[in-house]
């Protein structure tokens, strides 16, 4: 009898030929990633999917310009389109109306942050901008009280804005009129703001190890954004034993939380938790109160990731958005001098400007958020994680399937010189197209 079976199967090798094994194999997986991927029914419309790849392939391999493939599909199929990385389902909604539904009425259905295998490789649920559940309740509710509480008897917010602006006045006047780039100083300045906070000190502009940071800050920023960290948020088992600019971003994280594990050390030192002086103290004071860390998010991996968190929140986006306004002042000087005019009227030169200054300032106040629409450092938010069935725009988004995506990038044209015609601006904010 087993003679015959070992017979039996001899002859079925010897007929099935090596290739017929793998095209039958391949096919298998293909069926096999299609009865996995198959869209709901009601699902938002999107382009057809490649198997395992999905729309991947669909876009350029300048993932910085991905908001710009997103606009032909937005054109196409509407507010709402779906579109598959890889082996990740996700929403991408586009406008103020959806975009202000989901935040607003639907809150709740949004909040969870997904965790993307590079992100998780980094921080691991840690942190303020990519933790969930109860750590995120914890850790933000902390970062929240801790600036308050910096602004009730302490230097505020606005004193140390206004401070490091003389510094960078004082560097930028260093330059005696000669061209330069503005790039590294602006930087330097609007981190010392969050430095001041999260570390209790600002920098020099030449120190060393303040100018590493910033470096190594902008690498990891640049990196993210390359085809290889796609790939490794697509395909991560595949992709870690792979060399590329995802192995050197994990490089250069860990180069990053060292930095503040020192600074950290070097806070201990002096540490008073009575008299906290900056966002490491303040931390400190609250893991002394929770001994037992398997029951709290209070913890140094936190701590180490929260600051960088804030250091990143703190510096890019308000460097980059101060570049795209010296950019606009330059091309339209036209309204650069109605902006200098205004600013010589209300302030003057005898005092630096404030907040207060803000209502009395409607042109330049205008000016400000047109550059933010104009210069939309962010088109694509952070996503989120459909955690519970929900219909929006009377699409069905399935629980747990979905990354949803808030497109904020204008799909209609618009010109800067539409302030021009602006008459008598109020201060409060309204939309700036022409």
């Amino acid at each position: 009898m087993l003679t015959t079976i070992v017979s039996l199967m001899a002859t079925i090798w010897a007929v099935l030929h090596p290739m017929t094994l793998l095209l039958v194999s391949v096919s298998f997986l293909i069926v096999a990633d299609y009865l996995k991927s198959r869209r709901p029914k009601n699902y938002p419309p999107g382009p057809w999917c490649l198997p395992f790849v999905g729309n991947l392939f669909q876009f350029d391999l300048d993932v910085s310009q991905l908001h710009v493939g997103i606009q032909k599909f937005v054109k196409k199929y509407g507010n709402l389109i779906s579109l598959d990385f890889g082996n990740i389902p996700s929403v991408v909604i586009t406008g103020m109306p959806l975009i202000k539904e989901v935040l607003t009425h639907m809150e709740q259905n949004f909040l969870k942050r997904p965790m993307m295998p590079l992100r998780e490789r980094v921080f691991n649920n840690t942190g303020l901008l990519m933790s969930s559940g109860q750590t995120w309740k914890e850790q933000r509710r902390f970062a929240l009280m801790t600036f308050k509480n910096f602004g009730l008897g302490k230097k505020s917010l606005e004193q140390r804005i206004q401070e490091e602006a003389l510094h960078l006045a004082d560097a930028i006047g260093e330059e005696e009129g000669h061209p330069f780039d503005p790039h590294l100083k602006i930087t330097n300045g609007v981190s010392n703001v969050i430095c001041s906070i999260t570390f209790g000190k600002r920098f020099e502009y030449d120190d060393g190890q303040f100018q590493e940071l910033l470096r190594l800050s902008n690498e990891v920023i640049y990196l993210e954004a390359s085809m290889m960290c796609v790939l490794y948020n697509v395909f991560p088992s595949i992709m870690k034993y792979l060399p590329g600019s995802h192995q050197t971003v994990f490089r250069k994280w860990e180069t990053l939380k060292l930095f503040v594990s020192q600074m950290m050390d070097s806070h201990r030192k002096d540490w008073n938790p009575e008299e906290p002086r900056d966002f490491i103290d303040a931390f400190f004071t609250e893991m002394a109160k929770h001994p037992d860390k398997t029951t709290t998010s209070f913890n140094e991996e936190n701590l180490i990731c929260s600051t960088l968190d804030l250091f990143f929140a703190g510096t890019e986006t308000t460097s980059a958005t101060l570049r795209w306004a010296l950019l606009y002042m330059s091309v339209h000087q036209e309204v650069q001098e109605k902006v200098h005019a205004e600013i010589d009227r209300v302030i003057g030169h005898g005092r630096q400007p404030g907040t207060t200054d803000r209502e009395s300032m409607p042109y330049t106040n205008a000016v400000i958020h047109e550059v933010q629409r104009m210069g939309n450092i962010i088109p694509l938010n952070a996503p989120r994680e459909v955690t519970a069935d929900s219909t929006l725009a009377g699409f069905h988004l399935p629980k747990e399937r979905d990354l949803a995506w808030e497109n904020n990038w204008p799909s209609l044209s618009y010109s800067f010189s539409s302030l021009l015609s602006c008459k008598n601006l109020p201060s409060s904010h309204q939309s700036m197209r022409s």
